[in-house]
């Protein structure tokens, strides 16, 4: 009896055995995340060794806004448009260089500033085309039924990389140098290129009710702001899928901690945790991926946002709140948690309801709620702890998140009645991949 429990806990695989093309994304995501992970930790550290500004850490975000609000909106229409599998390979190609700029910058003999800008925002101009192709091929390679589990999966995925990333960057920035970080994230762009040329490829899909042509050959729509406008008008009136938006959306950009760490760290007099707060976030979303298998039961996925998001603010402010390094870490690996639930059954709610030939445009969306928040909330957190202190900054922010997600959940009541069993959207894509309207793994 005891076992069967513990293996009710434990991630479905269905998608993965099932689905060839899933393996080796996963595989492919799981390389780049790691790497991906080390230059995270180590562009902020070079950013306060060069500047020893906590406002100069948080300005990144500031670069990186506007290059995923446009390229975000526009890289949804190009997912829609144009073949999933190549927008891909050739954005991991694109990260890959510009993580050898940031080795060649390393290397100087007085690393300039000015380039760790650039690149962070060239790096959000590829990751916004990027993303919403992939968030749009998931439905493709994926049974209906098996979404959620695959949801968890790619939670799991991402944060192996996060634990383990940021974990091996604090001892790789503090003993063998930046640059090590660099160019060992360069690497992993160049496995994770060959692991996603071998997929299918993913052409457009044809919307059912009304095919553009071109000589007589059914063409998908063109990537434009018609066709952006037309998916903005179908989130507009989907309450439900605002309201997933509105909640990640406020969370993230009142409850992001990560730009100030470095500067928490010092403050609690303990500079060698650094690498474990950045991995106690992460940590805490594995935890909940390990054991996702509860979330398959899970049926109301608008309720379970709602609260995980509000429990991520409460988390947070404990986090800013306790004064002593470990319970920090505590708070940080229980935020981190919470946030897992709310982005798995997002990403539920997301996938099993939205058409395919609107999925693109959506995910652009998508990527400004759960994208635009952090990149945002670096601004807010470093601006707040230069104006009021680091401490005030993470515990203020934590608490505003709780509020301002409550008054959402009551400004938004589609969102708490959604149910997946119910839900007419979801049932509608059901049978359009029962009837083969749109392709399966």
């Amino acid at each position: 009896m005891v076992i069967d429990s513990l293996r009710a806990l434990l991630p479905d695989l269905a998608p993965w055995r099932a689905s060839r093309d899933f393996r080796r994304l996963w595989f492919s995501g799981l390389v780049t995340n790691f790497g991906s992970f080390l230059t995270f930790v180590a562009l902020p550290v070079q950013l306060k060794e060069l500047t020893g500004s906590a406002a100069a850490v948080g300005a990144i975000g500031a670069v990186e806004l506007v290059p995923l609000v446009v390229f975000g909106l526009y890289g949804g229409a190009l997912a829609d448009a144009l073949d999933k599998r190549t927008l891909i390979v050739w954005t991991e190609v694109g990260q890959g260089l510009l993580s050898a700029a940031l080795l060649v910058n390393a290397l100087l003999p007085e690393p300039a500033v000015g380039p760790l800008y650039l690149v962070a925002g060239l790096s959000a101009v590829l990751f916004s085309v990027q993303r919403p192709a992939l968030d749009s091929l998931w439905p493709r390679i994926v049974a209906h039924e098996h979404l959620p589990a695959a949801a968890a999966l790619n939670s799991l995925r991402w944060t192996v990389g996060g634990v383990a990333g940021p974990a091996v960057a604090g001892i790789v920035v503090a003993y063998a140098g930046l640059g090590w970080a660099y160019a060992a994230d360069a690497f992993t762009f160049a496995v994770s290129v060959a692991l996603t040329v071998g997929i299918a490829a993913s052409p457009a899909a044809l919307p059912p009710s009304r095919l553009r042509s071109s000589g007589g050959t059914p063409m998908a729509a063109k990537p434009s702001w018609q066709a952006i406008t037309e998916g903005a008008r179908y989130a507009w009136g989907r309450k439900d899928l605002l309201g997933t938006y509105a909640v990640d959306l406020a969370a993230m950009f009142l409850a992001m901690p990560l730009a100030v760490l470095p500067f928490l760290a010092d403050e609690l007099d303990a500079k060698w945790s650094l690498g474990l707060m950045y991995a106690a976030v992460p940590a805490g979303s594995m935890l909940v991926s390990l054991t996702s298998g509860w979330t398959s039961r899970v049926h109301r996925h608008g309720r379970a946002v709602v609260v995980s998001a509000a429990l991520w603010g409460v988390a947070i402010a404990g986090a800013g709140l306790v004064g002593d390094v470990w319970l920090v870490l505590l708070c940080l690996t229980l935020a981190g948690g919470c946030d897992m639930v709310s982005g798995i059954f997002r990403g539920a709610m997301w996938n099993q309801t939205i058409p395919d030939e609107l999925r693109g445009r959506l995910a652009g969306i998508e990527l400004l709620s759960y994208s635009v928040g952090p990149t945002v909330g670096q601004v807010r957190s470093g601006g707040f702890a230069a104006w009021l202190g680091v401490r005030t900054s993470v515990w203020s922010g934590g608490a505003l998140c709780a509020g301002a997600v409550g008054l959402l959940a009551l400004c938004l009541p589609a969102l708490m009645r959604y149910d997946v069993r119910t839900d007419e959207h979801a049932a509608r894509e059901r049978e359009r991949r029962a009837a083969g309207a749109v392709s399966g793994p």
